[in-house]
């Protein structure tokens, strides 16, 4: 069960939803996270019903999502939690664009160390990759990363970094430092990798 926990402030218009897929559950808002998980058409989705109005309305998570999950744990189906829904928000996930000795992604979230977390797979970086040498270019050419790291202290402080995060996307990070920030980075600023022949 995996309660994601990202924008779940109640909105008069954004239901609580759960989701299956396989034997996974998904406990979140209706603000299109659901679209990055897998697609539509394998996922099973309810919007929750609203436990206790007396509740607070803030701590959604602690409150309403916990329940949920502890709903799933002690044997009840989701369909049993709320009504189910089809028309829920789905961000469509970007895709990196391949040429012959490049790739060039997009940072898709700012985590909140302010690490840009991008949508180039460690996968995708490998298959492309080969071994070869390589330059990531964040910004244009302004700052140029050589080496993956494999833990964030292989760098000395306030140094840029790249590292495989812990679901294998590439994440460019300042150790110790907010590389969002300092680098002007946003979600859809653009990470170029060049591969070397």
């Amino acid at each position: 069960i995996h309660i994601i926990a990202v924008n779940t402030e109640p909105e008069p218009d954004c239901a609580l939803l759960a989701a299956r897929i396989d034997n996974q559950y998904f406990l979140c808002a209706d603000n299109g996270i659901l679209g990055l998980v897998g697609k539509s058409e394998s996922l099973e989705v309810v919007a929750l019903n609203r436990q206790n109005e007396d509740q607070p309305k803030s701590f959604v998570t602690l409150y309403e999502l916990t329940e949920a999950a502890c709903a799933i744990i002690s044997g009840r189906k989701i369909e049993e939690l709320g009504n189910k829904v089809t028309d829920y928000n789905k961000r469509v996930p970007l895709r990196p664009t391949i040429e012959k000795n490049s790739l060039t992604g997009s940072v898709i979230y700012i985590d909140s160390y302010a690490n840009a977390i991008t949508n180039i797979s460690r996968e995708l970086f490998e298959r492309l990759g080969k071994g070869k040498k390589f330059e990531i270019l964040v910004q244009s050419k302004h700052y140029v990363i050589r080496k993956i790291n494999s833990v964030y202290s292989e760098t000395p402080p306030g140094d840029l970094l790249a590292i495989f995060n812990s679901v294998g996307l590439l994440e460019i990070a300042i150790r110790n430092g907010n590389a969002a920030n300092l680098l002007k980075l946003n979600e859809n600023s653009s990470v170029r990798i060049e591969f070397n022949e």
